[in-house]
């Protein structure tokens, strides 16, 4: 059969899995999940068990984007550490099964927020989710890098200088049309890079309530996803991700919390988050929090500015939802200036 984005050769699949997996049992049926815009992803039904299949979209691609060989790594690196992932399976590099490259995980039963005011959750429960995403985090960033085999994740030096670089780049190759304000933008973060302060940790790259799985009926993260963006760098990064998303309009769209009476739904303020964080992190403080929302801004920008362009190109995950993402790049532009000169 001919493989898309949209489709998953299961004959092709089940054959490698009966060869590759031990205990996989067929028959096997496959639905693609709706969310996500980058990598393919299918859950994997069978009488005895279910599993999760990522994989890279066919067709042309980005250069470095997609790297489901990292976020397969990086799950595995995480399995016994207090950073909360599914148990990875399998690791398929040959293009030839099922046109592009795959891996196979553990499909976590749980349940997953899109939207962060949680409208079916009672207020204490809000706040006790919002806190184990907090305690989630502060875990990630204190990650022994060395322990756990992801010493050489990511490459030494300052990484807002090297991201910033990356994405600029990345933004050019997807640009479909100019946008002043995202000009500027790159323009401004490269003239107000911070210094170097030596922290380095390992970085989610997408750190946000939509990316986690947690219990279905209690509070507690199951797995946090999505590792696509992950890399070594600076934990403030990940830390300004999720103050960024709270930015957005509220609803399924947006997926914000702006315009919202938070403290009426027992949800923090972006200053309580930060301090709750930094207790956990044992840090005085943030100086400077307004660079780093605006670099936030900035990534996003140019990753839905390549969603678009998958979109137009053909090769989109979700392409109705690519095209109205896509609309969205001048609005985090201009949210990217408004950060950094505030």
């Amino acid at each position: 059969m001919t493989n898309t984005a949209q489709t998953l050769d299961l004959e092709a699949v089940g054959t490698y899995l009966a060869g590759n997996l031990p205990g996989f049992e067929g028959p096997l049926s496959a639905r693609k999940f709706e969310g996500g815009q980058s990598n393919p992803t299918f859950l994997l039904m069978t009488p005895k068990k279910n599993y999760v299949l990522r994989r890279k979209p066919p067709g042309s691609l980005l250069k470095s984007a997609h790297a489901v060989d990292r976020e397969f790594r990086v799950q595995r690196a995480l399995a016994d550490t207090d950073v909360p992932v599914a148990k990875m399976h399998l690791l398929c590099d040959d293009d030839s099964v099922i046109g592009s490259m795959f891996y196979i995980m553990d499909h976590v039963d749980g349940r997953n927020f899109s939207d962060p005011t949680m409208p079916d959750l009672s207020n204490p429960e809000r706040s006790a989710v919002i806190g184990d995403m907090n305690r989630v985090l502060a875990a990630l960033h204190m990650v022994d890098i060395d322990a756990v085999g992801l010493s050489d994740y990511g490459p030494p030096g300052n990484y807002f200088e090297r991201q910033v670089g990356r994405w600029s780049k990345q933004y050019r190759a997807s640009e479909t049309s100019r946008i002043p304000a995202m000009d500027e933008l790159m323009r401004a973060l490269v003239d107000g890079m911070p210094d170097d302060d030596g922290q380095r940790t390992l970085v989610h790259g997408d750190y946000r309530i939509d990316n986690m799985i947690f219990q279905k009926d209690g509070i507690r993260c199951l797995a946090v996803l999505d590792w696509e963006l992950s890399t070594i760098g600076h934990p403030f990064a990940d830390l300004a991700s999720v103050i960024m998303q709270w930015q957005m309009p509220a609803g399924r769209e947006g997926r914000g919390l702006a315009g919202i009476d938070r403290a009426a739904l027992g949800l923090p303020s972006d200053e309580e988050f930060i301090a709750s964080y930094c207790e956990r992190r044992g840090l005085p403080g943030i100086d400077n929090f307004g660079y780093y929302l605006s670099f936030c801004f900035f990534r996003m920008a140019a990753i839905i500015q390549g969603v678009l362009k998958r979109a137009l190109d053909g090769n989109a995950s979700n392409p109705e939802r690519a095209m109205k993402v896509g609309q969205y790049v001048p609005v985090f532009a201009e949210n990217g200036l408004k950060a950094l000169k505030g």
